[in-house]
């Protein structure tokens, strides 16, 4: 299993421009809490679920409109990459690095 747990600084590449946040991941075997903190607020990640490298979680956001975002990640050593999908809206690339 990849060493998921730490601070995150990642980017979301989104049409309402590049979005920032640290992502804090605790995992407890093949679950994980966390929280996203940037410039859009905060979010509390839900659902979060821990398979080998991969974590998976959705989360509720209110800015710029409240709805339900899921994301999906790859831990691969001190990198991140995946997506955030924003229901009908689509899915924007995620990348972050280890802080």
């Amino acid at each position: 299993m990849a060493n998921v747990d730490g601070s995150w600084n990642t980017v979301v590449k989104s049409p309402l421009g590049d979005q920032a946040a640290v992502f804090t991941v605790t995992s407890n075997g093949d679950t994980f809490s966390g929280t996203f903190a940037g410039a859009m607020g905060n979010a509390e990640a839900k659902d979060g679920k821990v398979d080998g490298d991969k974590l998976t979680w959705s989360m509720d956001v209110s800015v710029p409109m409240p709805m339900t975002l899921t994301g999906e990640a790859t831990v691969d050593g001190d990198t991140l990459t995946g997506t955030v999908t924003a229901g009908a809206f689509g899915a924007f690339p995620l990348t972050g690095t280890r802080a």
